[in-house]
């Protein structure tokens, strides 16, 4: 009976130690950014609509929003408050919130203005960052080529989105996002990070895991970090613009019993 136990104590420990080396050791069929990886099917989103639940913390009021919970480079947020949106300024750098997450249900809308000239990353481009290092690509992908990796509902350098609901410029797209973050114990990576995702109600991601921290031109390796992070929206240069955020944290999952 002891030696039982004893064992089944063994290989989930066994497990944990071997994860790290295992993700080292992985082959890939793709090159990060391959332009010749095929591209997910269109899919048509429908209409958008949103409110959010009682225990959420609004991050962008969905009418009269500020920045009053984020900050930019350490003092306050420099992007724009336009009505009921806040726009990218660009030049200005990324924004962060103050609070710091560790699993998260995500909701945020955003749009690519009508009149951006869009081409493969340039003219459109933003980015959603759990712990202000993984990143869920926010880009104008309906009609735009690039690689697939990089297009909207991509974990970027990671993974394509199952398929592309990204609607046209001038729409709003929806996020919905639940994150997993990583574990590390002893300064070694115990238990990846996992998204799942849907764009404008569709699932783009399931329950994915993430290979390590956001990367360009580059394999994802995860570093040892604390256990909560800011979320951070990207600065690339666009003027995108971004409404109704908030967040809900969420509880560690629990064993069955």
């Amino acid at each position: 009976m002891n030696a039982t136990r004893a064992s089944l104590g063994i290989v989930p420990l066994v497990a944990l130690l071997g994860l790290a080396a295992v993700q080292a050791e992985r082959t890939f069929k793709w090159k990060v950014h391959d332009m010749s990886r095929p591209a997910p099917a269109v899919v048509d989103p429908g209409t958008a609509g949103s409110t959010a639940p009682a225990d959420a913390i609004i991050l962008f009021a969905a009418s009269n929003p500020d920045l009053s919970k984020w900050t930019g480079n350490g003092s306050d947020a420099k992007w724009k408050v336009n009505g009921n949106e806040v726009v990218v300024e660009p030049g200005s750098g990324d924004i962060k919130t103050k609070e710091a997450f560790g699993d998260v249900q995500l909701h945020i809308e955003w749009m690519i203005p009508a009149d951006r000239k869009v081409e493969g990353q340039h003219g459109g481009n933003s980015g959603v960052f759990f712990y202000d290092r993984y990143e869920i690509q926010v880009l104008s992908s309906n009609g735009n080529v690039t690689y697939v990796d990089g297009m909207a509902g991509s974990l970027y350098g990671q993974y394509p989105p199952l398929v592309n609901a990204c609607r046209p410029q001038g729409q709003w797209n929806v996020y919905d996002i639940v994150f997993r973050g990583p574990v590390f114990k002893d300064g070694k990576l115990a238990q990846p990070a996992y998204a799942t995702v849907f764009l404008n109600g569709v699932l783009v991601q399931d329950n994915a895991e993430i290979l390590g921290a956001t990367a360009h031109g580059a394999r994802a390796q995860y570093s040892p970090h604390e256990a909560t992070g800011p979320i951070r929206l990207q600065d690339h240069g666009d003027p995108i613009h971004f409404r109704n955020a908030w967040a809900r944290k969420l509880a560690p999952r629990a064993a069955a019993e």
